[in-house]
């Protein structure tokens, strides 16, 4: 058998995708600063993470799987497996429950994490174990740190990064609440998305860690000075993930766009000012203030943490544009 069990010709078809993935990501310059990336991308292989996956048609979902009985099945099972596309690998009910991330998005931010060789990294949302493969390639099995709520998913994850060589410590369990036992941390990477930000990941962070998280359609890099503080910008990039799931976590209501013109509608960074000040924006205020300092991007937008409170920011932490968000919030009683 050829390449991490696959049969000649598809062993050489993996890793000629991987070499294309690696050179499409290499081309948007997400390397550069630490080219240890680009050898976790060529090294770690996506299709053993991603034995079978849906994909979206008129019909619902398609499976591709790797063991289909149809040779060209499992051809378009493994290109794509290496298309820099999000790659749905676990449905509940019609409802994406977990996924594997868009790998340009994934390089992405594991370049922006700045990890130094040695850094302990916690991840919140195990996923396929693709990422925590990624992590462990780069800083060592011993280092990284991977959490999600669903026992099925982390079974899988630790089979894969088995199958792949790789043994982080996987942990079922609430992501809100961290991993106590493995703290300190030197950065906090969420693969799904918050409302909030916990307070146990600051209390578990060592002080200057780095909390990188997707937040109202964001992504959110938090420098921690202390168990109570934080303070961040967002990246320029949309990021769009499975929202974090557990106890008394609601899923957000429908924005009404009543009164608000069709292009600010369609504008993907008028619906992130909307989703960073939901509950005191309404649409309308959303869109004046848009539109009078020039459709910002979300580079102009950060958030502070302070004791209990917190608060999103245009430009500045003081002002003069803040908005209030959930302070930085404690899991519910874990029930027994």
């Amino acid at each position: 058998m050829g390449e991490h069990g696959l049969g000649g010709r598809l062993a050489d078809l993996a890793a000629a995708e991987r070499t294309a993935l690696v050179r499409e990501i290499d081309a948007s310059g997400t390397f550069a600063a630490d080219p240890r990336w680009r050898e976790a991308f060529a090294a770690v292989p996506r299709h053993l993470f991603v034995p079978y996956y849906y994909v979206s048609g008129a019909g619902g979902y398609e499976r591709r799987w790797c063991e289909s009985a149809d040779p060209r099945g499992r051809e378009r099972w493994l290109r794509g497996a290496y298309e820099d596309v999000p790659l749905a690998t676990r449905l509940r009910d019609g409802v994406l429950v977990s996924s594997s991330s868009q790998p340009s998005l994934m390089a992405l931010m594991l370049a922006e994490l700045r990890v130094g060789d040695g850094a302990r990294v916690l991840e919140i949302g195990a996923g396929t174990g693709y990422n925590a493969a990624l992590l462990s390639y780069r800083l060592g099995d011993a280092n990284v740190t991977t959490i999600d709520l669903d026992p099925e998913i982390t079974e899988s994850a630790r089979r894969h990064l088995a199958d792949a060589g790789y043994r982080p410590t996987v942990v079922t369990g609430d992501g809100a609440r961290g991993v106590p036992e493995r703290a300190p941390f030197d950065r906090v990477v969420a693969t799904c998305t918050l409302t909030s930000i916990p307070s146990p990941w600051l209390a578990q962070c060592s002080p200057g860690a780095l909390v990188l998280a997707p937040l109202a359609t964001g992504l959110i890099a938090l420098t921690v000075r202390d168990a109570g503080h934080a303070e961040g910008r967002f990246l320029h990039t949309p990021a769009f993930f499975v929202p974090l799931r557990g106890a008394d976590r609601p899923e957000p209501e429908p924005v009404p766009f009543a009164g608000v013109p069709h292009r600010a509608r369609e504008s993907d960074l008028f619906r992130f000012l909307l989703a960073l000040t939901r509950g005191v924006l309404d649409p309308q205020e959303a869109y004046a203030l848009w539109e009078r300092e020039g459709m910002p991007g979300r580079e102009r937008y950060g958030v502070t943490v302070d004791g209990g409170h917190a608060w999103a920011w245009l430009d500045a932490p003081e002002g003069p544009y803040a908005w209030p968000l959930p302070g930085p919030s404690d899991p519910a009683p874990a029930r027994t």
